[in-house]
């Protein structure tokens, strides 16, 4: 059986850049919202402990999948092994859509 696909999803949330490695990336059954599942973060088998992925690590622990509006994500890569998963100040370096993707037309009379 081959290994499942790995992907880094890079979004958006508050004044941070989130930055995780899942199994799992999809359009979600929520309208506009991408779902992140099978979260993956180190084994901390080493004597050295990353603070930030274990900052993430406690974030997400119990999480099954997380639901990321599509306008927070940055970009998705499909990529060959896990980097560390992290958390960046973004102090302005990323531009938010100015309004929802999705805007009703409210000029019908239906």
């Amino acid at each position: 059986m081959a290994d499942k696909p790995l992907y880094r999803v890079r979004f958006a949330s508050g004044d941070k850049l989130y930055e995780l490695y899942a199994h799992g990336v999809h359009q979600g059954e929520l309208y506009g919202f991408v779902v992140v599942e099978e979260i993956v973060f180190g084994t901390n088998a080493g004597l050295v402990v990353d603070p930030a992925e274990e900052r993430l690590k406690s974030e997400f622990s119990g999480v099954k999948r997380t639901f990321v509006p599509m306008h927070a994500v940055v970009r998705i890569d499909q990529v060959e092994k896990r980097g560390t998963a992290r958390i960046v100040e973004l102090d302005g370096k990323v531009a938010r859509f100015p309004s929802p993707i999705y805007t009703p037309d409210r000029t019908s009379d239906s």
